[in-house]
């Protein structure tokens, strides 16, 4: 078989595209594939692909899979057209989309290997600068937006998370059926998640049964300012006031330990995470620890056992006998005399609704905390992101769940994230 028609087979160049001469370079270590298209074929406009005349030829170059351990080089001499409407423009070629340096193949590559390892190592497999891959990957990410049809989610999440230090935060939206981040937005304002919400249709917003968060204002208003009857939506996530209620726990344990320390009393060193851990994840011998200390006339005690009395609520899915047990509650908390408690008691009074809501429905924001825990390991992997923008590009290219492939390639499958 020649060369020439090796790599016309390799490539998938057919009429009115033909390889014309293949050149290795041992010194440079390099295969320079040349192509030429056929004159005698009519030229059309990329834009509105109509006949148009043709204008000039521009030579151009492309990064191609590797042969072996050579470096692959598409050469061609590109025709430009002029269009009526549109001006000069370059026809489309069949292996690489618009704009870009590199073949669709070679993209593929890029993007399949950053799904499993770091930039950087991308980088050194593939021998190309770190900015380069990061180009490819910004492209992905932007034509997987382009492509997809946004359909409102049933049951939508939102999140905030850290993006730097100094209280940067960015906005995660996400579809809690499937799991795929619809939108990363900056800061946690209103405006965050209302930016998104007034994108939908409102037979889109209508279509949204519940919307998981935490009690975060700002996310309340958006939702009540977009979303049809969003006070019976409103999911307040369990998780968070679990959170809420273990910090309380945390200061009253602090307090108390500073008192007894001076009194020369060390019953609560070193036992701070014993009363923050989930029970039913313990090993036995710091359950039966637990166990002692929780009989123990201490105040961390009372605020422990009001903790696991709150989380033990969450099995109702009736409203009344939610909101009566709630109340019990909160009556009990409020005559603790734990601070700490009482405010969070306070706190969960006032967005009782919400609660109610989410133990009815029997949501959670689960799965926004999952996606949290897969953003941490993406910072962790790139050692953090200097610049919010590339974080979300990230995001995306991970979580978005996309259609990340080049043009030529589109009717391919992305790859699973």
């Amino acid at each position: 078989m020649l060369d020439t028609e090796l790599y016309s087979r390799i490539l998938g160049i057919v009429a009115p595209w033909s390889v014309d001469r293949v050149e290795l370079s041992d010194d440079a270590q390099v295969v320079t594939v040349s192509l030429s298209h056929d004159r005698s074929v009519p030229l059309h406009c990329p834009e509105c692909n109509q006949s148009a005349p043709g204008y000039d030829r521009r030579q151009r170059q492309w990064r191609h899979l590797d042969t072996c351990q050579f470096t692959t080089i598409v050469s061609a001499s590109v025709p430009r057209v002029q269009c009526p409407e549109h001006g000069v423009r370059q026809i489309n070629v069949p292996w690489a989309e618009s704009g870009s340096g590199y073949t669709a193949l070679f993209e593929a590559l890029v993007i399949d290997l950053r799904t499993a390892t770091s930039t950087r190592r991308v980088a050194a497999l593939i021998g190309l600068g770190w900015d380069a891959v990061d180009g490819i990957l910004h492209r992905a990410v932007a034509r997987g937006l382009a492509r997809r049809t946004m359909t409102a989610p049933v049951h939508l999440g939102v999140d905030e998370i850290a993006v730097t230090r100094g209280h940067r935060y960015q906005t995660i939206l996400s579809d809690q059926t499937s799991g795929a981040v619809l939108h990363v937005a900056d800061d946690r304002t209103t405006d965050s998640f209302g930016a998104f919400l007034s994108t939908l249709t409102p037979a889109q917003r209508e279509a949204i049964r519940t919307i998981a968060m935490d009690m975060w204002p700002a996310y309340i208003c958006a939702a009540i300012a977009h979303i049809p009857e969003a006070e019976k939506k409103i999911c307040f996530d369990k998780f968070h006031v679990a959170q809420h209620l273990s910090r309380a726990v945390d200061q009253v344990r602090r307090r108390e330990h500073a008192v007894l320390l001076k009194a020369g009393d060390r019953t609560l060193t070193k036992t701070k995470y014993l009363w923050l851990r989930n029970p039913d994840h313990m090993t036995d011998a710091a359950f039966t620890k637990l166990e002692a200390l929780s009989k123990a006339r201490l105040k961390t005690a009372r605020a422990w056992g009001l903790k696991e009395t709150a989380m033990l609520l969450w099995t109702y899915v009736s409203r009344h006998w939610g909101r009566t047990g709630w109340m019990l509650w909160y009556n009990k908390a409020i005559r603790s005399r734990l601070e700490p408690i009482k405010k969070v008691a306070r706190m969960i009074k006032k967005h009782l609704w919400g609660i109610l809501n989410a133990m009815a429905q029997q949501r959670t924001n689960a799965l926004a905390e999952s996606i949290n825990s897969r953003i941490a390991r993406i910072k962790h992997q790139a050692c953090g992101f200097r610049n919010p923008e590339r974080m979300k590009t990230m995001i995306y290219f991970h979580l978005g769940q996309l259609d990340l492939y080049p043009t030529p390639l589109h009717s391919a499958n992305s790859p699973t994230q």
